[in-house]
């Protein structure tokens, strides 16, 4: 192995009894391994159909996409969770960077790894992208053919909040420039430190006036229902200027040319979902692909209640999520 991966069961979910569960690894076009969870169902025979996941943005395989990976497996298929370049369990240095170039190049790396498994069906291969991968994962699919079904979950795009802000209450030039001035004055002064700060995690205490989704997230990474201690967002956030490319380099350019299935699942009352909502219109208006297109909103649920099901456990659509990948990947 070229990665230390803890062989404890440290996930924020139960093991379950229904599938096997191991560690392995697979490395990307740059270089960097990367270190996955697999998930698969016990006793599965022949070459199976296949899903690789991550996110949400600044998680670890050990939440929500692990969680993701572990119930899909109860229900036939073969899984892996990963943690992205830079982050969790994964090589790369420095840590705690983000780029829409190397992460669209993590999924496909995973989607190699996958193909070239002797138990996997090549032509049955998805991907899911969970709030930040999500928005990744649009982007593998746009240029990754071997990918015949991708399901997002309460999807963020990476590059229009962090160019625009949220709720693209920030989108002027005036606004980033600002932004940019700061972001790379910062970077002169860690270069001659070699000291790379961190932008901080979720917030911790919240402030009673917080927006509402500042709580959400608190409700998740900060308590026992999703705290975990490699968590970016669990503890000490990104690497300060590590999110800094995404302001000019925009992902999603040629979703509306995805002629694979595209399943898109988000909370009615998330903060979030006006980013599925735009994103599935991109796709689907005046486009020659838009038939094997869905967006499913889920009544009354928040951003991050697609994380984990929410306090019932029960908000995220698994029945149609696996029917849907059981319908295209066949």
């Amino acid at each position: 192995m070229h990665l230390e991966m803890t062989p404890a069961w440290d996930k924020v979910f139960a093991k379950s009894e229904k599938v096997d569960h191991e560690k392995v690894e697979f490395h990307n076009r740059y270089g960097t391994w990367l270190a996955a969870d697999l998930y698969k169902p016990k006793d599965a025979q022949g070459k199976l159909a296949a899903v690789a996941i991550a996110g949400p943005f600044g998680a670890v395989k050990e939440q929500s996409s692990g969680l993701y990976a572990q119930t899909l497996a109860e229900r036939g298929f073969l899984t892996i969770a990963f943690d992205p370049s830079f982050t969790g369990e994964s090589g790369g240095q420095p840590r705690y960077m983000a780029s829409p170039d190397i992460n669209t190049e993590d999924f496909q790396a995973a989607i190699d790894y996958l193909s070239n498994r002797d138990d996997v069906d090549l032509k049955k291969i998805g991907i899911l992208g969970i709030c930040g991968w999500g928005g990744m994962a649009l982007n593998a699919a746009a240029l990754d053919t071997r990918v015949k079904a991708t399901v997002t979950s309460t999807m963020y795009n990476m590059s229009r909040v962090n160019a625009n802000g949220y709720f693209d209450s920030g989108d002027s030039a005036e606004v980033r420039n600002v932004m940019k001035r700061q972001l790379n004055a910062l970077r002169t002064t860690e270069y001659a430190s070699d000291v790379y700060s961190r932008a901080g995690g979720v917030v911790d205490p919240v402030p009673e006036d917080a927006p509402f989704f500042v709580k959400d997230y608190h409700d998740y990474y900060k308590t026992p229902r999703g705290y975990h201690p490699r968590s970016l967002n669990s503890t000490n956030g990104w690497n300060a200027i590590g999110c800094m490319s995404f302001i000019n380099q925009p992902i999603c350019c040629y979703t509306n040319e995805i002629e694979s299935a595209v399943l898109m699942i988000h909370g009615e009352k998330a903060h979030s979902c006006y980013f599925s909502r735009d994103e599935y219109t991109k796709m689907t208006e005046g486009s020659p692909y838009a038939a094997n297109k869905e967006l499913m909103i889920i009544p009354g649920a928040v951003h991050t209640d697609l994380y984990d099901g929410g306090p019932n456990s029960d908000l995220i659509p698994w029945n149609k999520i696996a029917a849907f990948y059981a319908e295209y990947l066949k």
